[in-house]
């Protein structure tokens, strides 16, 4: 049944509105568009493929979500959802959103390809065209360690689903993409032009400003491969200064073993610890590649400078020699270069400057731009 949202609050629109997420069962950086988008519609039902109750029961309550059939598969199977690929772009088509006047996807994968009737406006947020089928394809086969004929299958799978995935990326209305790294993502994969950036929102008051450290360096990230962690503990086993990690994943045992005692993994923490050692921290070290990178811009609305790898979304939230530095190889020695940047310009940082910086990808900010987008 469609729902009305309430026209009381000051961005109210007078229409039906769903809200669609790939997945639901972690919390991440893309639940957290999710959840602004979700306080911005309170009435909006939250349509997904997989709904983990557990995980995210307290962001996204259980009365207001609304599942796909893959939510009636047996848990054996939902763990395994890779192994439902090819099925998934069919389950995204049965949706029935024509009791909608709008519908906005936050879409990391399927969901931007949601069929809806001429009257339904589909306003598609992109985190990303699909990696796992594009740009990550080799790597991804890589990771599953896959060879003969399963990899010949993949290949196929593949393509099938990138072809979809090309003619389902014409089917939103209107294409907001998170990050100027995403907007050419989105050309060179689907030929079309975004129609805005409007970068993830962070909620900066959180954050306080610290003005003094404890002489530590920061990691706070899951640790997977591709988030490049190894480069950051290779340095600062060399160099011997102290290395915080926080944050859990597969890659953490390996990790573990080719660090030395200077380095410490805390594991997961509450947002308020991870709060408290960002305030503390000397700077935050981002290794990665992110599409936007929500890490980067709490470290800086605690005043503190990050040191990152000089490519995709970090390059347009840190300003080099302002709110951190960059390193442009995916190297130790580069890595190690971009350290010493940050040394020779380390009284020039002004915590307060770097935190106004960090205002401008507030919540706030991001509700605005949505909504010069829903009202135009």
């Amino acid at each position: 049944m469609a729902l009305t949202y309430n026209t009381a609050k000051p961005y109210a629109v007078c229409m039906k509105i769903a809200l669609v997420q790939d997945f639901l069962t972690r919390l991440g950086g893309a639940e957290r568009v999710l959840k602004v988008l979700a306080d911005m519609y309170p009435k909006a039902p939250i349509y997904t493929l997989l709904y983990d109750e557990e995980k995210v029961g307290a962001v996204f309550p259980k009365q207001r979500v609304i599942t796909s059939r893959l939510q009636n598969y047996s848990t054996f199977i939902r763990n395994r959802v890779k192994y439902l690929l090819p099925r998934i772009p069919q389950i995204v088509e049965l949706w029935d959103f024509s009791g909608f006047d709008l519908v906005i996807s936050s879409s990391t994968s399927f969901v931007h390809g949601i069929i809806t009737g001429t009257k339904t406006r589909h306003v598609s947020y992109y985190h990303s065209p699909m990696r796992f089928a594009w740009d990550w394809h080799s790597e991804y086969v890589k990771e599953q360690n896959l060879t003969g004929l399963k990899k010949a299958a993949v290949a196929y799978i593949m393509k099938d689903i990138r072809e979809w995935d090309r003619f389902a990326g014409d089917r939103p209305d209107f294409h907001i993409a998170n990050s100027e790294t995403v907007r050419k993502r989105i050309k060179k994969y689907y030929r079309i032009d975004a129609g805005k950036v409007i970068h993830p929102p962070v909620d900066i008051s959180r954050f306080s400003v610290g003005k003094s450290h404890e002489d530590y360096f920061l990691i706070v990230s899951t640790l997977t491969p591709y988030k490049r962690i190894e480069l950051a503990i290779q340095l600062f086993n060399k160099i011997g200064r102290r290395l915080v990690i926080i944050g859990d994943g597969p890659h953490k045992n390996f990790l573990q073993t080719i660090s030395k005692p200077n380095i410490e993994f805390l594991g997961f923490k509450s947002d308020e610890a991870v709060a408290e050692y960002m305030k503390n921290c000397r700077a935050l070290i981002f290794p990665g590649e992110d599409d936007f990178g929500i890490t980067p811009v709490e470290a800086m609305a605690c005043g503190k400078p990050v040191i990152a790898y000089g490519h995709g979304g970090a390059t347009e939230t840190i300003i080099a020699g302002k709110t951190g530095e960059f390193f442009h190889e995916p190297t130790v020695t580069s890595l190690e270069q971009g350290l010493a940047r940050f040394f020779n310009n380390e009284r020039s940082y002004s915590p307060l400057a770097i935190r106004r910086h960090a205002n401008q990808f507030s919540e706030e900010v991001f509700k605005k731009k949505i909504l010069e987008v829903i009202k135009s």
